[in-house]
């Protein structure tokens, strides 16, 4: 009987976190239709097209290297801790015990929910750079982010190993539950180094420094795409739980459910006041940053707060996020949809009211761990983005920038119907 109690509770924890790491998958969907819908026309076909190849190469990158870097105690490179056989003895590992806190579920369902995360770490750096990046040089980065960047920094947090060997964040009282920092603020930090290099759109702004907005194409495809994301965040922060077959795991992820839905719901309302109080007018992108911002902010830890401590949160984290996208913009940093706003200030601030409602963490192991993740991010992206820039290029000519990415890097528009008359 107990036998058969514990293949149950395997079968359960694993079917579970297969489900919830679709989930995560699908924000890959979330993220393509938000940053299509809020470029313009000319640039979707491009933006499509980073999504989909970021996705790819995620996948294929945390299989080859990432995922044994991240939970082999953060080695360097793969085949200097086991070899070819690395990322298989660490799926063997998992399938006895997990690597969460002892766990049961199989090792290849551990690895599906964790590359998921990595793709959307790199899903917010697409954004960020859109209509002026090339293509390659962006799908470039994503082989060395998503095979190395992102699982060294994942090594010292969930992988338990210590940074270069100096400190450990779990001694300092570190604690990211599903990645306001670890996913969220590292894909913002790697988002701001190629912004830096590749400096503002053409016409973003004027020659006496004023701001000039640039609307997105798409409206409706963007708020479907907040919807989706919406949706998938449940899957995010629900399978960060790690197991459902025991009652107090059960009554976990709906408590995990409950409040990433509320905090959303808050950081959306916030949001549009904020932008009404500020602008005059209800500003719908503002209104979907504000639920993505309070999305971002419960996700350092979504199981202690009350409901209406998750929705206060999410407020804050709207109100934040308004300030924020403004504030950027006057120091020119063109970000065309928000996302180093979104996720890296709010991933901060996620990161910071964590022991408020976990008394197991501490502020100095948050401020120590954000500033851990940031510069390592920030660091190794600029490197990357630099020697890129500088063998490669990183930036389309002023020609394929004023027609539009989609002809110069993919050849095709997404629209073409809309602009050209068929015969």
């Amino acid at each position: 009987m107990e036998n058969q109690i514990f293949e149950l509770q395997y079968a359960i924890d694993t079917f579970y976190f297969l489900v919830c790491g679709a989930l995560v998958m699908w924000m890959a969907a979330g993220f393509a239709m938000l940053e299509s819908g809020l470029v313009r026309a000319k640039n979707t076909a491009e933006i499509l097209t980073k999504n989909v190849g970021l996705y790819s190469i995620a996948c294929i990158m945390y299989m080859v290297c990432g995922y044994a870097i991240m939970y082999d105690g953060g080695v360097f490179l793969a085949g200097i801790s086991g070899g070819e056989t690395l990322v298989d003895d660490a799926l063997a590992a998992s399938a006895e015990n997990g690597f969460h806190g002892g766990s049961v579920y199989s090792g290849a369902s551990d690895f599906f929910f964790q590359v998921v995360f990595v793709a959307t770490a790199m899903s917010i750096v697409s954004g960020a750079v859109a209509e002026r990046m090339k293509l390659w040089a962006f799908l470039l980065f994503a082989v060395v982010m998503t095979g190395f960047i992102y699982p060294m920094e994942g090594a010292w947090t969930w992988g338990g190993a210590s940074v270069f060997g100096m400190y450990s964040l779990g001694d300092l009282g570190f604690s990211d539950f599903a990645g306001s920092g670890i996913v969220h603020m590292a894909g913002a930090a790697a988002a701001l180094a190629g912004v830096i290099l590749l400096g503002p759109r053409k016409g973003k702004y004027g020659p006496q420094g004023q701001i000039r907005a640039i609307p997105g194409a798409n409206l409706p495809l963007a708020t479907l795409g907040t919807f989706v994301l919406w949706l998938g965040w449940f899957g995010f922060n629900g399978g960060s739980v790690l197991k459902l077959g025991d009652i107090g795991s059960a009554n976990a992820v709906a408590m995990v459910f409950l409040n990433t839905n509320t905090a959303a719901a808050g950081g959306a309302v916030a949001a549009l006041a904020t932008a009404r109080l500020l602008f005059g007018k209800a500003d719908l992108t503002m209104l979907l940053n504000g639920a993505l911002a309070g999305l971002v902010a419960i996700t350092a830890e979504p199981s202690t707060p009350t409901p209406l401590v998750a929705t206060i949160f999410g407020a804050i984290a709207g109100v934040i996020v308004v300030f924020s996208i403004v504030g950027l913009d006057k120091l020119k940093i063109d970000d065309p949809v928000g996302a180093i706003s979104v996720h890296g200030v709010v991933g901060l601030f996620g990161l910071l009211i964590v022991p408020i409602t976990n008394d197991g963490s501490s502020f100095i192991g948050q401020i120590v761990g954000a500033l851990t993740i940031f510069v390592w991010v920030f660091v190794a992206s600029l490197i990357v983005w630099a020697i890129i820039k500088a063998i490669f290029g990183i930036r389309v000519s002023e020609e394929e920038e004023q027609e539009g990415v989609d002809i110069g890097e993919c050849g095709l528009e997404a629209y073409p119907e809309f602009t050209k008359v068929n015969p």
